[in-house]
């Protein structure tokens, strides 16, 4: 397939980029103009083509991409590191932004769009989260990602009453993610660096249910979405491991600890929660079961195993690559 992937520096972005490309489709990267974080995309692989673009101008794709794109995954989002998400201005922004890349997608010919959604749509609730939930967003991250849902659906229907295209609207809540490359502040990084190293962490309280997701088994989820060979996968998806991997955080970590030899320390209730306060992750994850028969495939320790196995290094030509 030709396939665009916005974002392609992301943590997600270039996961999914490198999937496409082993299974041999002909992927469109776009990154911000002058990124530093370009060196890390497989620019020299055949098949991946960089485009530089802003946010606000993705409207415009079709100008540099010649022909018809079957796919387009959209990572493309401003401000979604704490400091940001509580504020309206970056993340209404952002909406404007991704309905430009709708647009371009539309012009683009794609048959299906999917949008990157996340957990914290549903707001703080205690029990499991289905994709019927009354969804009541604490941060204006996730006021912003429920905004473009809604815009998302209706200018994606009114298209198709018109005529003009009948791209197919996904929108995958992805809850939370992790493996090698992720962000160095991560739950997941900064435990296994601690214990790797025999150092001491001090954590919040950690009481809340949550559930991890390995990076491979989240590309596979979302190209199984794309990929279906049903004649429609339109709607919302929980993106995350199944109910039995739900357990408090404090398990997480304790598994953390116990992969990674018992070294150095950590005690909980010495952080503050976060913008968003605590909340519980208890996704039920059954559409997205039934619609594309997904399974995880790595259980969480495993991937953390192989996640502190893969160390981040630089090569002489500043790209990264990682090695066990």
């Amino acid at each position: 397939m030709n396939v665009v992937v916005t974002g392609a520096t992301s943590f997600l972005g270039r996961a999914v980029a490198d999937r496409l490309l082993k299974q041999g489709s002909k992927v469109y990267g776009v990154v911000r103009p002058g990124s530093q974080n370009m060196r890390y995309l497989p620019a020299d692989q055949p098949g991946f083509m960089v485009i530089e673009r802003e946010l606000e101008a993705l409207d415009t794709l079709d100008q540099v991409i010649g022909g018809t794109c079957q796919a387009f995954y959209h990572f493309g989002w401003d401000g979604s590191g704490s400091e940001n998400r509580m504020k309206r201005e970056v993340q209404q922004r952002n909406v404007r932004d991704s309905l430009k890349a709708l647009e371009g997608a539309m012009r683009l010919g794609c048959s299906r769009f999917l949008f990157s959604g996340s957990q914290a749509e549903y707001g703080i609730h205690t029990g499991p989260l289905s994709e019927d939930t009354v969804c009541d967003p604490v941060s204006e991250y996730g006021k912003a990602k429920l905004d473009f849902l809604r815009q998302a659906e209706e200018t994606a229907s009114k298209w198709r009453q018109s005529g003009i295209s009948s791209m197919e609207y996904i929108h995958a809540r992805i809850f939370s993610v992790y493996g090698p490359g992720d962000h160095p502040w991560s739950l997941v990084e900064s435990c296994l660096r601690a214990f790797g190293r025999g150092e001491y962490i001090s954590l919040g309280e950690c009481t809340q249910m949550w559930n991890f997701l390995y990076l491979e088994d989240c590309v596979r989820a979302l190209m199984l979405l794309m990929e279906s060979k049903k004649e429609s996968v339109s709607g919302i998806y929980n993106v995350a491991a199944p109910e039995c991997e739900t357990k408090p955080l404090r398990e997480y970590i304790r598994q953390m600890y116990e992969t990674m030899g018992y070294h150095g320390s950590y005690s909980f209730g010495r952080r503050r929660p976060n913008a968003e306060g605590l909340v519980n992750l208890i996704p039920d994850i059954r559409k997205l079961e039934e619609e594309t028969g997904f399974c995880p495939h790595v259980s969480f320790s495993e991937g953390t195993r192989k996640t502190w196995g893969y160390e981040k290094r630089i090569d002489m030509e500043g790209k990264m690559w990682y090695e066990r």
